[in-house]
């Protein structure tokens, strides 16, 4: 029996158009459709296959705020067993480092986890780092990467993809694994999925019930910190180019001045 927990996270539609808070420049969540990131579908996807391979229980955990039920009921629907929410206005505006922190206490709340599944990295922030801090925090060995994954008893078997090429690595359980966009296909959530995700349990916990302190959270006590930003200009009209014989060396020109060839 494989015991799996699948980090989550509710993103922006990558179809939307995403801004920053004038403010205090922090991501713009409520602008956008919010949506299950793409990567986290796979991570479940893997989950789901390992359990319908074997014996286990698969239970998705979130950190965000209340809108973030969505997310966590789409991986309900797709399978998922059980989840955990956290959720608490003390955590805007966390870096990678303090949302590792949440996750880590979060997982604490999972009895017997066998093998903790991400993404790679989130379609909004795109650091990739949680995993890995993740992994340093509870002392586990990690697998980067993978677009193969198998589990052999007490073993994970996977296939790391990098630039440099293909590397097959084992480690023992528990672990953390983080996947790539290769790894599968994610299943669409049947009817009687949807409607099964209602009845699922899904426990919410803020940071005081994780033992976690506001001042090790949020915005204030981020290790990075964006200092300014703009708004995306808008588009201006493009250069028409009138064709007597001679389009191609006026496109040419054009392209040589923009320093694109």
């Amino acid at each position: 029996m494989t015991n799996i927990v699948v980090l989550v996270k509710q993103v922006p539609d990558t179809y939307s158009e995403r801004k920053l808070n004038g403010t205090d420049h922090t991501l713009d969540r409520e602008s956008a459709d919010a949506v299950l990131d793409e990567i986290n579908e796979k991570a479940v996807e893997e989950a789901l296959k390992i359990k319908e391979a074997g014996e286990g229980e698969v239970t998705v955990i979130s950190v965000g705020p209340d809108r973030a039920t969505d997310a966590i009921r789409k991986a309900l629907s797709m399978g998922a067993d059980k989840a955990i929410h956290v959720s608490d206005e003390a955590l805007h505006g966390s870096d990678a480092i303090a949302t590792a922190k949440v996750l880590a206490a979060a997982i604490g709340k999972v009895e017997g986890f066998d093998l903790v599944i991400a993404g790679n990295e989130s379609s909004d922030g795109r650091g990739g780092a949680v995993p890995a801090i993740l992994a340093e925090l509870l002392g586990l060995p990690q697998v980067t990467y993978v677009r193969e994954l198998t589990v052999d008893g007490s073993t994970i078997k996977a296939t790391r993809e990098t630039e440099d090429g293909l590397t097959h690595l084992e480690a023992s359980l528990p672990a953390i694994v983080s996947v790539g966009e290769k790894i599968n296909e994610p299943r669409y959530p049947s009817f009687k999925g949807i409607m099964a995700a209602k009845k699922k349990p899904v426990e919410t916990f803020t940071i005081a019930d994780l033992g976690i302190d506001a001042g090790e959270v949020g915005l204030a006590n981020a290790w990075s910190t964006v200092t300014e930003s703009a708004p995306k200009p808008p588009r201006t009209a493009g250069e028409k180019v009138e064709d007597e014989g001679d389009g191609g060396t006026k496109v040419a020109e054009y392209l040589v001045a923009q320093k694109l060839i």
